[in-house]
């Protein structure tokens, strides 16, 4: 992975994992076996679920209090708990099943307004992250850090959690009722 190779801040290092989910929703929207959309869809949800953790864990907190435009903030924890949520149903889903590919489309899309919100120039999180003047290289290597972590820790996706959401806290991913 080229972000181990060399030193980078924490945007830059979040706008890769960008390019890296936005290249796997494409190999995925032309794939037309189900062993390899599978093994797509696998890869998107471990790449997700690593990087809402090192966001949700390191960034967003860095950002809190910080940025001048907090809903900014509350905002990217809801897209990402709308995220976690599709993520929740692939993980434990497979092609043959009904909306598999719809699922994953809709999650292509709710990334993709996502990381335009986050990378808005004069507005976005990233934007208001670097005015409020926060460590972008310290935040950097402590995202870094954490995201080895996690790849090390669940390889291949084979061993996910259940993603953790706030806005959805009453529900139970696992089983999708109310709790």
């Amino acid at each position: 992975m080229a972000a181990q190779q060399k030193k980078m801040d924490a945007i830059a290092l979040l706008k890769e994992d960008h390019r890296k989910v936005e290249d796997l929703f494409e190999q995925f929207e032309k794939a037309r076996e189900a062993d390899r959309k599978e093994k797509l869809a696998k890869q998107i949800c471990t790449e997700l679920s690593i990087h809402t953790m090192i966001e949700e864990e390191i960034f967003y907190p860095a950002c809190a209090g910080q940025v001048k435009d907090e809903d900014l903030l509350e905002e990217s924890y809801v897209e990402h708990d709308g995220a976690k949520v599709l993520v929740a149903e692939l993980i434990k889903s497979d092609p043959g099943n009904a909306f598999y590919d719809a699922k994953v489309s809709v999650l292509s899309e709710m990334i993709r307004h996502h990381v335009k919100e986050e990378e808005k120039r004069a507005e976005g999180l990233f934007a208001e992250a670097k005015k409020a003047g926060l460590d972008m290289e310290g935040l950097g290597e402590r995202l870094m850090q954490r995201k080895q972590e996690l790849m090390d820790e669940f390889g291949e996706g084979d061993n996910l959690p259940a993603p953790q959401t706030r806005s959805f806290t009453g529900h139970d991913l696992q089983q999708g009722k109310p709790v």
